[in-house]
């Protein structure tokens, strides 16, 4: 599949590679599995490079303009120091003539021969094949700080990577000159996507709400031949199926994130995912103190990133919410009733299914949001929830979806996963003009909707409101 987007970070490595020209510069990329390193590090020897050797997906590669290392945990030191010794040998690093018998000489070789830039993907794994290694490069590069190189330590395990780096007791503490977290791809990048798999703009954007802009699952829709189709047979075959190819993806991830302490790290993210999401509601929802948890909490939202802590417009009273779409797709669908989903229940597969159109309801509130940031140049952007008071109990909250302001004005939005009709589309608006009547500010915004499909666009613009659809995306 064609590599989009990364326009930003290539020209910042880039930059990086001529600035190590002259002195050793360490620097590392880290971010979720599947969000794109591993090709962005490709795509950056290549671009780096006159062509000559090779790097390919298998976990080896070599050229005259950069070395590319695969840390597999599954291997041994030894075994790994002497397929680490093959690659420099290909590229005429080393002789055949000469061994590597040791990480110390592996890594004096790397910078005292004046090699081309060098990536280690997933650099965290050398903790179980080698842990050694981290003090061996803490040496290297204290000693060799004023020599040419550059060395990039790429990594998935968000909590290990940023643990092997900003914690003050481990030996590379204070060592990286720049840290890269990749994030995923943007919606527009996404359609740049859709297109090449042959996909319209309601197929794509019910994909984005599942899987969010992690392109490596685009990339298995390309594998799996289903260009060009449904949405929903795009799920069924990746998630719902019998062995399905993304049946264990959450799981996955997380086990290798959490290792052994998972237990109460997968409630939480359960309670959030099912609309649990302060602090006490969590707690009520597992049956337990709120200040018991409040370490594991800190810890989804600050070490492993897997949370984030929404403040609404007006007030702090915030919420949290899963920041990735398919363990939010998971957790709140499956995680629950995991053995009906494993047995592949028919009449909860069913309910699965029928239930997709009310999940993308939900997840179009956040993507309109990207949308609308950008569409209306917005320098910051909320929703926001509150109490009416004095109402009565069950009619005594509010939403809004949508509250941003640029340079010139405030806006108001509702966001509706729905076809509108002109009628519909200004009760809507109508609704959202009384909700913002229980804000403080801002005082008279623009209000607009934005939907799947309205009716009758122009006429609704024409009453001064803004009104998008997805033609306008």
């Amino acid at each position: 599949m064609r590599f989009v987007d990364r326009e930003l970070e290539l020209k910042e490595l880039k930059k990086i590679d001529t600035l190590s020209k002259k002195k050793l510069f360490a620097i590392a990329v880290f971010g979720l599995r599947r969000v794109g390193k591993t090709r962005l590090l490709l795509e950056f020897l290549r671009l780096i490079g006159s062509g000559e050797g090779s790097i390919d997906g298998t976990g080896h590669g070599h050229g005259k303009n950069g070395l590319y290392f695969f840390v597999n945990k599954n291997k041994t030191s030894s075994d790994l120091l002497k397929e680490y010794q093959k690659i420099l040998e290909k590229t005429g690093i080393l002789t055949k003539l000469e061994s590597v018998g040791s990480w110390d000489v592996f890594f004096e070789i790397l910078i005292n021969r004046n090699v081309p830039p060098v990536v280690f993907d997933e650099f965290q794994n050398f903790g179980f094949v080698e842990p050694a290694v981290f003090g061996i490069m803490q040496k290297t590069i204290d000693l060799n700080e004023n020599r040419p190189g550059l060395i990039v330590l790429s990594g998935s395990l968000i909590g290990l990577m940023k643990n092997l780096f900003k914690n003050a007791k481990e030996p590379l503490y204070g060592r990286i000159k720049r840290g890269f977290k990749l994030e995923p791809l943007s919606m527009e990048s996404c359609f740049e996507l859709g297109r090449e798999l042959r996909l319209n703009k309601e197929e794509l954007l019910k994909l984005f709400f599942v899987f969010g802009g992690y392109p490596k699952y685009f990339v298995a829709i390309e594998d799996f031949g289903l260009q060009g189709k449904k949405a929903e047979e795009i799920i069924d075959f990746l998630l719902f199926a019998k062995d399905a190819p993304l049946e264990e993806e959450v799981n996955s991830i997380l086990s290798q994130e959490f290792g052994a302490r998972s237990g109460t790290y997968y409630s939480i993210l359960e309670a959030i995912a099912n609309g649990n999401n302060t602090l006490s509601t969590i707690a009520g929802y597992l049956n337990t103190n709120p200040t018991s948890l409040t370490r594991q909490i800190k810890e989804l939202k600050d070490y492993f990133e897997l949370i984030e802590f929404e403040k609404p417009f007006e007030g702090k009273r915030g919420i949290y919410k899963i920041k990735h779409p398919l363990m939010q797709f998971w957790f709140s669908q499956i995680y629950k009733n995991y053995s009906e989903y494993a047995a592949r229940n028919k009449e909860f597969m069913q309910k699965l299914k029928k239930n997709l159109n009310a999940f993308y309801g939900r997840a179009f509130e956040s993507t309109a949001k990207q949308f609308l940031t950008r569409k209306l140049e917005l320098e910051d952007s909320k929703r926001h929830w509150g109490k009416i008071q004095g109402a009565k109990k069950g009619e005594n909250t509010y939403e809004i979806d949508f509250i941003g302001k640029n340079k010139k004005q405030y806006f108001a939005f509702e966001a509706k996963w729905q076809e509108l009709s002109q009628k519909e589309t200004i009760r809507t608006i109508n609704n959202l003009k009384a909700k913002t009547q229980h804000l403080k500010t801002p005082k008279n915004p623009k209000f607009g909707i934005i939907a799947k499909k309205i009716e009758n666009k122009q006429k609704t613009r024409n009453k001064g409101f803004l009104a998008f659809d997805l033609n306008d995306f």
